[in-house]
């Protein structure tokens, strides 16, 4: 079914790499844990062997192409989040400590010179059958010791110079750097080391690649003493090397008797982060999802074992699941569960159509000699033009289209690069902000649904190691600020915009297909949203200070995080399509698939009305709570009657009086309370499309009653299939 739902269901080397690192997480990584290796900070003996376990089972060679010793052509975007996946079912250090390796290798891989990509993936490659060799384990050094360590990946203390630079030769830099919380640094080999220019004769910051046997220092650092991830290696390290130039990932040019290096850290990192915060947003999904049969199987043996508990009373079969609390409880931690994977799962594919298009992007602009962000930008202002065309023929029926343009501009590589690249720039802060965010305060939830067995390291399926472990990865990859300043300079590009009107047709389609799918709400809440994003462009303060700005994050950071929840839902809603037109060809899917629809149906059907009711408050929030209540003693209170008005209207208006809820006395008295109700200016759209979502929600307790009834009938294992 996750095949299907997650859209691999015809990638055989998906199956296998699913399954070897399935194989691992409940073996090697569900021993160690069970054992007790999360109490030791240091990088152990014992923890080291899994690299080998990561190496036998085709872990480390999935982010290599086949020339370099992989077995995954393409883009691997989604093979690295089902990695992650796996890995975090059991314990997220461990999916950390494999995808280290990854990040360290990234920014050689998205800006590395052809001579870089060729020597660092093919050190990290396993060794093959009847080489005498160990592969090579990077780290990606970006933050430094300085205070609140990666709020801003921009602040660098670490420093390049040019330390000598003779004729004809290769000029050598000297590379000075401290890092903090950098993973796998215990057995690096190698590292990515983010660093400023410090001379006149480097003209910006890079990026630059120091490998252990340099000439200076290369010092693994002191070991980080985490209360979370401790199986991967995190240490502070220090470097003081004297490298040649030739080290600068992507490599540089020579202009005025000066280094420019191509690309500076922050275009590197751009690249890298914009796919590699999807598997770190994943690895909370895998959380959510991993709680759901512990906690079924815990609610039902609750009161097993007592002596008045007879087999076969409903009590001693259910447990604490005779109560609706409990279920419903569980249901929303399953539902965002679902939402959450769905979020992640779709970026990873994302990035795997984008990648392609990007690479022949580049290429394409290179030949046309447009090198450079700001001549990227010029260009792509003719092509947006384009891309919006297209979208506007597409929303056309086929017979009402100019088919050669559309035919024209769906092969433009330009226009499409466009428009997935600005639907992914959105998903990619979206899952990282929503899925670790919500999501760990969701797995806090469901520790609590463990009572006191939560706590306790013999909790099944490790849920007290998860919750903990949520914190950090909602950290990672930089905090929740800034994934939100990320997403409110990705939502508000045109394209992005265009394509979400689309979204909202779509669920209306699927809300007329299947009612109860919780589209109709989700279409809706996506409405609103839209509609407050419009309206806060140019709306006010009660000072007169516009509301929607960069500086305004109470509003833009607000309005992202909405966003988040309608991204989730919607995504979880179609994989339900997915699964329900892809579920009859499978045999083993087929059977018993009509109930399997309906209970994800109304899973979907919860979550659209927990997202449309986050939404709601949030725009009701913004459009409303920016205007100064007014006060009895306003000379206008125009909406105010006075009692002397309401006696003359009396006369020609019958019982106009019994409607006037704000009457103001001769003597100045009136109703006790702050003020007159409040009117906020003319938001009669915004409280009728308020008045329309809550309508919406028609339907959905009852969703979640049969879904409760029919979550304390699932069948589970006696027992969980891992440690073993």
């Amino acid at each position: 079914m996750r095949q299907i739902l997650w859209r691999f269901a015809d990638r055989y080397d998906l199956h296998m790499l699913v399954q070897a690192a399935r194989e691992v997480a409940r073996g090697p990584v569900a021993r160690l844990v069970s054992s007790g290796a999360r109490s030791d900070h240091e990088w152990t003996p014992a923890k080291n062997t899994l690299l080998d376990a990561f190496d036998e089972s085709g872990i480390t060679a999935a982010f290599l192409d086949p020339d370099e010793g992989g077995y995954i052509a393409g883009p691997k975007n989604l093979a690295l989040a089902l990695i992650a996946f796996e890995l975090a079912w059991v314990d997220a250090g461990a999916a950390t400590g494999s995808l280290a390796g990854c990040l360290a290798l990234s920014p050689i891989h998205e800006r590395g010179t052809p001579e870089q990509k060729a020597r660092y993936m093919s050190l990290c490659a396993p060794a093959k059958p009847g080489e005498d060799r160990k592969p090579w384990r990077g780290a990606f050094c970006l933050t430094e010791p300085i205070p609140y360590v990666g709020v801003d990946t921009g602040m660098l203390n670490g420093k390049v110079t040019i330390a000598e630079w003779k004729d004809g030769e290769e000029p050598m830099i000297q590379v000075e750097k401290r890092g903090r919380f950098i993973t796998n640094m215990g057995f690096a080999n190698f590292v990515t080391a983010a660093v400023d220019t410090a001379d006149p004769r480097i003209k910006s910051s890079c990026i630059v690649i120091l490998e252990e046997t340099d000439p200076g220092v290369f010092d693994h650092g002191t070991t980080t003493r985490k209360l979370v991830h401790q199986l991967s290696s995190t240490s502070d390290p220090i470097f003081s090397l004297r490298v040649p130039a030739n080290r600068i990932v992507g490599g540089y040019t020579v202009k005025d008797g000066a280094i420019v290096p191509n690309y500076t850290h922050s275009e590197v990192i751009e690249a890298v982060f914009k796919r590699t915060r999807v598997t770190v947003a994943i690895m909370t999904s895998a959380k959510l999802l991993s709680a759901i049969e512990p906690l079924i199987r815990y609610q039902r043996n609750r009161f097993r074992g007592a002596e008045q508990i007879k087999p076969g009373t409903i009590r001693h079969e259910l447990g604490l699941q005779q109560r609706e609390d409990a279920v419903h409880r569980l249901l929303d931690i399953w539902a965002m569960g679902e939402a959450s994977a769905s979020l992640g799962f779709e970026a990873a594919r994302v990035f795997d159509i984008l990648d392609p298009l990007e690479k022949e992007k580049t290429t394409f602009l290179e030949s046309m000699g447009i090198r450079g962000t700001r001549a990227e930008i010029r260009h792509f202002r003719s092509i947006f033009q384009s891309a919006m065309e297209f979208l506007e023929l597409e929303a056309r029926p086929a017979e009402k289209r100019n088919q050669l343009r559309y035919q024209e501009l769906k092969k433009d590589v330009l226009v499409q690069y466009a428009l997935t690249d600005a639907v992914a720039g959105v998903l990619c802060p979206a899952a990282k902000l929503w899925n670790t965010g919500t999501g760990a305060n969701t797995m806090r939830e469901a520790l609590s649904l463990m009572g006191g067995y939560g706590i306790t390291e013999d909790c099944p399926g490790f849920l007290a190691y998860k919750w903990m472990d949520a914190q950090l990865e909602a950290t990672y990859e930089g905090p929740e600020a800034v994934q939100r300043r990320n997403l409110i300079l990705t939502m508000t590009h045109d394209l992005f915009l265009a394509q979400f009107k689309g979204w909202i047709l779509d669920m209306r389609r699927i809300a007329g297909e299947r009612p109860g799918s919780g589209a109709c709400v989700l279409a809706s809440a996506m409405k609103l949203w839209l509609w407050t994003y419009n309206h806060l462009q140019t709306a006010t303060d009660a000072d007169g200070v516009k509301l929607y700005s960069g500086a305004r994050q109470g509003v833009n950071f607000r309005l992202a995080d909405a966003l988040c929840w309608l991204l989730a839902s919607r995504q979880q809603t179609l994989d339900l399509m997915e699964l329900e037109a892809k579920g009859p060809e499978n045999p083993v899917v087929a059977e018993g698939l009509k109930g399997t629809i309906e209970f994800m149906g109304d899973l979907c059907h919860v979550q659209s009305a927990r997202a449309a009711g986050e939404v709601g408050r949030i725009c009701a929030e913004l459009v409303y709570g920016y205007n100064r209540h007014p006060s009895w003693d306003n000379p206008e209170n125009k909406g105010c009657f006075r009692a002397e008005e309401l006696e003359d209207w009396e006369g020609s208006v019958p019982g106009i009086a019994s409607y006037a809820l704000d009457v103001i006395q001769p003597d100045g008295g009136h109703p006790d309370k702050a003020g007159p109700c409040a009117q906020c200016g003319d938001n009669s759209t915004f409280r009728q499309m308020r008045g329309q979502l809550d309508a919406c929600l028609t339907g959905s307790q009852l969703a979640k009653d049969r879904a409760a009834r029919a979550l304390s009938k699932v069948m589970i294992p006696e027992a969980l299939d891992y440690p073993r």
